[in-house]
């Protein structure tokens, strides 16, 4: 390709939306442009690299022997269910056609592939089966942000198993995972694999694939002396070592006006937050329950619901606390809470000499002690956990990072199949489910993944398996025939080569074409400069870190060669959980 050719509108300046290392460098390098919050363009650098990794994508999960199709993005909305339609909330795009149909954008394809199944496969002997698309989806994300790392379109590839009994399923899971492993590998990624929570999507285990980087979509903690590494929506939290309680406080009530927040009461009555107990009620499947923290802990929803055996848990409104309380809002506390469900986080049951809410207005209680003044009906881990906590695996500390999430599997098991009559007759003649797991990909975020975490001051720099182009030649003074006719010839002797190449033959500084070169992040760039005219030889430089050899045009295609199975192979994965 011709630089002259193409559309690289590279810019010098930092763009004032862009927040992310890779929201910037996106931009800056002319590899996408915005049309609206959450859905941009990609220009044909950008289109080179999407392109790119869908191939990788596609090899191996061919590879796997999973099967490529392609499903509607329009849905009526009736194909959702509506367990589905209230977990996802609002993120689902509706819409009304001429008809007044109700229909929505795909946010994701669980029921459609299983209805596809449940239409097309009758018997155990067409199972193992696993179908897999790459395909835009949409999502009503309520604050996109950091580029295409949380937009509100994205191209994902999500595959789907089908299979006979669990231990099927945990094959297909394995052979999905090991395939994953390859993907970010062969992209340049250094992934780290962490416990996550299904979430919308339901079943039982999942796992994320993280590239560490700040800012990111996944907030995720790793122990310091184990292997444990887990998303903090489900990461666990040691329980304390108990110890016997010392002295005995006295229970009283003290007046605190106007302060209902765990800052105002601990200043007003000098108290820390961690010696308060946090009091807070919700409804599990529509039932009042009071949770209890620490003052200096959250409340992990997904936990609580995990703890509570839930279907949903959400906060409690006014009216049912003060039903249940007997108190406005930021005056709850355990201490003669009747008629209603405790549970408590290991934390609490340490204090000793707490301070929590009197159940009353304009008033709190000192000296509260966990099973003395009041009973737990539960004592379970229900907070989310922050830096420095002790490992549930190894006690030893849990170390918080931000990353972006580039790939989540999951273990559905029948909750789709179920519900919607995906079954087969076994080899028994019985109708039975089908045993299911799902399988996602960002495609749009792997690239600003490997941007975020390896770009320098300069740029991009890219594994030369998703660059735009492997190799940029670069000749220096376009008015100089000699050089020009050496570029032209390198040019000719890398396509030959079967090299993917483009030569940068605008009519610029220097300066300019190198900048440029550095801040796209073409691994490999050949430059034709004053050198040439008194060695005859080219320089062959390596963005990534800027080392420099002469070589002959005759070898040319050898040493590029050589250089990027270098750079290749040089890519050692994260070690993963």
């Amino acid at each position: 390709m011709r630089w002259t050719r193409t559309l690289i509108p590279t810019l010098k300046e930092i763009p004032a939306e862009a927040e992310a290392k890779s929201h910037v460098l996106m931009l800056r390098a002319g590899l996408i442009r915005k049309l609206a919050s959450g859905a941009y363009s990609y220009l044909p650098l950008g289109t080179r690299v999407l392109n790119k990794i869908t191939a990788i994508v596609r090899e191996e999960m061919d590879r796997a022997g999973a099967v490529e199709i392609l499903m509607p993005a329009l849905w009526p909305i009736e194909v959702m269910t509506q367990g589905r339609l209230k977990a996802f909330g609002e993120d689902v795009i509706r819409f009304t056609d001429r008809h007044g149909r109700e229909g929505l954008l795909a946010p994701t394809h669980e029921e459609v592939v299983t209805g596809i199944v449940r239409d097309n496969l009758k018997s155990y002997r067409q199972l193992p089966l696993n179908l897999y698309q790459i395909q835009p989806k949409v999502r009503d994300e309520p604050r996109p942000r950091f580029g295409v790392i949380r937009s509100r379109e994205f191209l994902m590839k999500d595959a789907y198993s089908f299979d006979v009994d669990e231990a099927g399923l945990h094959q297909s899971y394995e052979i999905m995972y090991e395939t994953y492993c390859r993907i970010f590998e062969r992209c340049g990624l250094d992934y780290v694999v962490v416990d996550a929570d299904p979430g919308a999507m339901g079943g039982s285990g999942s796992q994320e694939f993280v590239v560490r980087s700040e800012p990111g979509t996944a907030e995720c903690v790793a122990c310091e002396g184990c292997s444990y590494a887990a998303n903090v929506e489900i990461a666990g939290v040691a329980a304390p070592v108990t110890r016997p309680r010392s002295g005995n406080p006295e229970l009283r009530v003290v007046d605190t006006p106007g302060a209902t927040t765990i800052e105002q009461v601990s200043k007003l009555l000098g108290v820390k937050p961690e010696q308060m107990i946090k009091t807070l009620i919700y409804l599990a499947d529509g039932t009042p329950v009071a949770a209890l923290v620490r003052g200096d802990h959250e409340i992990n929803e997904g936990k609580l619901m995990r703890a509570l055996g839930a279907q949903s848990v959400e906060m409690a409104d006014q009216e049912t606390i003060n039903s249940v309380t007997g108190a406005p809002v930021g005056f709850a506390g355990p201490v003669g809470l009747d008629g209603v469900e405790i549970i408590a986080d290991h934390s609490v049951m340490g204090i000793a000499d707490g301070v929590t809410g009197a159940n009353r207005a304009d008033a709190h209680m000192m000296g509260v002690a966990p099973g003395r003044d009041f009973a737990a009906s539960r004592v379970e881990d229900i907070r989310t956990a922050v830096d420095g906590d002790p490992c549930p695996r190894c006690r030893r500390a849990l170390r918080l990072f931000g990353g972006i999430e580039v790939g989540h599997i999951f273990q559905l098991g029948t909750k789709y199949s179920a519900e919607l009559g995906a079954t087969f007759l076994d080899a028994d003649g019985k109708q039975r489910p089908c045993v299911m797991g799902c399988y996602g990909i960002g495609v749009n975020r792997i690239a600003a993944a490997r941007i975020d975490s390896t770009c320098d001051e300069s740029g991009i720099v890219w594994s030369p398996t998703i660059a735009p182009y492997e190799v940029v030649v670069m000749p220096l003074d376009m008015s100089e025939p000699e050089l020009v006719s050496a570029a032209e010839e390198a040019y000719e002797a890398l396509l030959d080569g079967g090299f993917d190449v483009i030569i940068d033959d605008r009519d610029e500084r220097p300066g300019v074409k190198f900048k440029d070169a550095d801040l796209i992040g073409f691994p490999l760039r050949v430059v034709v400069g004053k050198g040439y005219l008194r060695t005859g030889k080219l320089e062959l430089q390596v963005r990534r870190d800027g080392s420099k050899s002469e070589v002959e045009t005759a070898s040319l295609a050898a040493s590029v060669g050589e250089a990027l199975a270098e750079l290749s192979k040089s890519v050692q994965p994260a070690a993963s959980t």
